[in-house]
């Protein structure tokens, strides 16, 4: 029901643009929308699978730009960029693991070490960089592709993204594993007496998260050809935005991707309204968390109405 009035919305959001702005419907702009919101929507996937779990993740936004920075300065210093960015990927899993560690074995919640590592991790970004965007340009074409290619004029961007979501969608939907994910957020007591190491599945969510954000952060590099240490501020806004409209509660226990992915696209079609009809940078900010304050209270209603 949540997936489908989503899609009722968008719906009825892109028949009121098209009379309200003649290039809304036009593929240059759904393009612009689909590469807008592609890339965080690959986050978006892990953050929907650890709100499920019952957690939540601060660090997203840093994440991204740390991938982005180690990954572009590697790079500088000699390696070839797809070794670079591994490793970009792997020190965001190992960033995920470190956020882990703190919420199972030292017991602390995902919001605390999440907003700790936020700082932590944003605070890394200039130190490596030292405050200096890091120039890109001379990245191998093969590489730029992933980020500015296409592929019969469909943007590699998009390929790796619907990739991602019907991957993570079909596994949380079918796969034995990812069903633990729902029984830990759902109630952890009656997980752990049914014989399910909690623990263990909280941690391997928060780095799946971190890892997916650092895939993000490469593609981002890609695209971009540059590493800036600001990159990603407030990006954790609309990911979570995307995956509490889209379904995912913030008491754990339910969501799916296709509903995260509806959230995502409803804000990308509310972003590009807002810029055709001319509203003021500062009221977007502000219509945004307005749809996040009503999602949440929604979220909340139900669940109260549930319990």
């Amino acid at each position: 029901m949540r997936e489908a009035g989503l899609i009722v919305i968008i719906l009825a959001l892109c028949i009121a643009m098209s009379f309200a702005s003649p290039h809304f419907l036009t593929w240059g702009n759904f393009r612009a929308m689909l590469m807008s919101f592609s890339i965080e929507g690959i986050v978006v996937v892990g953050m929907t699978v650890l709100l499920i779990v019952g957690g939540i993740d601060l660090s997203v936004g840093s994440v991204v730009c740390f991938s982005m920075v180690v990954s572009g300065a590697l790079f500088l210093a000699g390696l070839d960029p797809w070794t670079a960015s591994l490793i970009g990927i792997g020190v965001s899993a190992l960033i995920g693991a470190a956020m882990g560690f703190f919420v199972t074995v030292i017991g602390l919640n995902h919001f605390i070490t999440s907003l700790a590592a936020m700082v932590i991790v944003r605070g890394m970004c200039l130190v490596v960089t030292k405050g200096t965007p890091l120039s890109l340009f001379t990245l191998p074409p093969a590489f730029k592709a992933i980020g500015q290619g296409s592929f019969n004029n469909i943007p590699y961007v998009i390929l790796i993204f619907v990739v991602v979501v019907a991957i993570f969608d079909f596994l949380l939907r079918r796969a034995t594993a990812f069903r633990k994910v729902f029984y830990t957020g759902s109630n952890e007591k009656a997980a752990q007496f049914s014989g399910i190491r909690t623990n263990q599945v909280k941690f391997w969510v928060t780095v799946l998260c971190s890892t997916l954000a650092g895939v993000a952060g490469v593609i981002y590099m890609a695209r971009f050809g540059a590493a800036t240490p600001t990159f990603g501020a407030g990006m954790e806004l609309n990911i979570i935005a995307a995956a509490v409209i889209g379904g995912a509660s913030l008491n754990g226990g339910s969501g799916t991707i296709f509903g995260a992915i509806l959230g995502m696209a409803l804000l990308s079609v509310v972003t590009s309204s807002l810029i055709l009809l001319d509203v003021s940078v500062y009221w977007q900010d502000m219509i945004k968390g307005c749809i996040l304050l009503a999602a949440v209270s929604i979220d909340h209603f139900l669940h109260r109405k549930k319990s």
